[in-house]
């Protein structure tokens, strides 16, 4: 691939190597051991102590905003009693614990040292103006060790991007429920998406409602050529907000990155189930 001549292009490819690395963190099973070993016991408590830690000794509010799609009862469950079974401290050392056995295994013997430090010098390059998740990431202390070290730049590449698309979609006045009904109608399933989010059926058919009257959905509850439009447009406007580490890193830097994280990525994603909350695919192949 090219990436000379599209930041955009290249950040959306980036994205897609990068992602399964962080989203061990979540759902892989010696993940959420290490999370349980910590006090966490139950997926949700891990995920959300976990992702929220580096904002520190938060309640649920700015979880709420920051994690966008999710329904604001299902943050007040877990924050912030979730602090009274593990301190954020704590829910750090278990989240990294946790990506190390997982990527340790999967990537066997693989040398990961320069694609740490490259991935590194895109994640020192993040802009975190306006992005509450990737600042918080970004101001951690980097550990030593070089899978440590790809593990905690994947992540605040991932925070970075994922706070862009979250101003994407408010730019076109998208909120978190409507967000899971549009990317459902498109290449979800709202049987994973919804019960994972916390939204009432009720919540599910007023988002869907409101994106129908707005043309987004057809009498069906699909996705409609305008939905379908918008998607592009949101993506491409997500891409070009990610694109900043890309272009600091370089062509050369980048494309390089690309090439060590193939078979990195290939080997992540298959400690991920399928289907995922998220949406994630497979790994790319070309």
């Amino acid at each position: 691939m090219e990436f000379a001549d599209d930041s955009g292009r290249s950040a959306r490819l980036m994205w897609t190597l990068l992602e399964p690395l962080h989203a061990v963190t979540y759902f892989a099973p010696q993940a959420r051991a290490a999370f349980e070993e910590a006090g966490l016991r139950g997926f949700w408590r891990g995920y959300f102590a976990g992702r929220a830690a580096p904002l520190g000794l938060v309640g649920p509010a700015p979880v709420y905003a920051a994690f966008f799609g999710f329904n604001r009862p299902m943050v007040e469950r877990a924050l912030p009693s979730v602090w009274s079974l593990a301190s954020p401290e704590a829910a750090l050392v278990a989240r990294a614990a946790g990506a190390r056995a997982v990527l340790s295994e999967a990537f066997g013997l693989v040398d990961v040292a320069e694609a740490a430090e490259l991935c590194r010098a895109a994640a020192e390059a993040v802009d975190v103006v306006g992005r509450p998740l990737a600042a918080a990431n970004a101001a951690l202390p980097w550990p030593t060790d070089p899978l440590d070290v790809l593990w905690q730049a994947a992540t605040v590449l991932r925070e970075h991007r994922g706070d862009g698309h979250v101003a994407a979609l408010l730019m076109e006045g998208i909120g978190g429920c409507e967000s899971l009904v549009w990317r459902a109608s498109l290449d979800n399933d709202r049987r994973v998406l919804q019960p994972a989010r916390g939204w009432s059926d009720e919540e599910w058919d007023e988002a869907a409602a409101r994106l129908t009257a707005r043309g987004w959905l057809d009498a069906e509850g699909r996705a409609t050529e305008v939905a379908k439009a918008a998607h592009v447009q949101i993506e491409e406007s997500t891409d070009r907000l990610a694109a900043g580490p890309w272009r600091a890193l370089g062509a050369a830097g980048t494309a390089r990155l690309a090439e060590l994280l193939r078979p990195m990525s290939a080997a992540a994603f298959q400690a991920l189930p399928t289907p995922n909350p998220i949406g994630l695919g497979g790994p790319l192949s070309s």
